[in-house]
């Protein structure tokens, strides 16, 4: 199964948007599912129900950040690398979806009781937060593939 369909699996079966994209790489992690759907967990609905950065998003970070960060002191080069890879990542999924931002991109305060209720009514998890997920897979995809240029 390629990564954006396991990733839209993940979701349409009860994970949050972080969780979906990053476990879609587990294998080019070099992790267990497990781990890193328990390391994203609390970064769905735009970080801990915040609706802040979109998880979809969040959770590419955390695969660009692991593939491709700075681990060892000094080196100035991943992290200079890392940061572009993410700001590159965010252009192309805001290019596309209008923002990288949860509510911005879902239009609705998941927060209160009423916003809750209407995202439910318009179906918008599985409308719109499912294409968020694997679209973000595939720019991810896109943005590592030419990193390696």
């Amino acid at each position: 199964m390629k990564r954006p369909e396991k990733a839209f699996n993940y979701y349409i079966n009860g994970f949050n948007c972080a969780q979906s994209v990053i476990v879609s790489f587990a294998d080019a992690l070099q992790m267990d599912e497990e781990a890193t759907l328990r390391i994203s967990s609390g970064f769905g609905g735009g970080m801990g129900g915040m609706q802040e950065t979109c998880g979809a998003v969040t959770g590419a970070f955390m695969v660009i950040g692991f593939l491709r960060g700075k681990y060892k002191q000094g080196d100035d080069e991943a992290k200079e690398k890392t940061n572009n890879l993410i700001q590159e990542f965010s252009r192309k999924f805001a290019e596309k979806h209008g923002s990288i931002n949860c509510m911005a991109l879902i239009n609705f305060d998941l927060n209160t009781e009423k916003g809750r209720k209407e995202a439910e009514k318009e179906d918008v998890f599985l409308k719109k937060c499912s294409i968020f997920v694997k679209e973000a897979v595939e720019i991810l995809e896109e943005v590592l593939e030419n990193s390696e240029r």
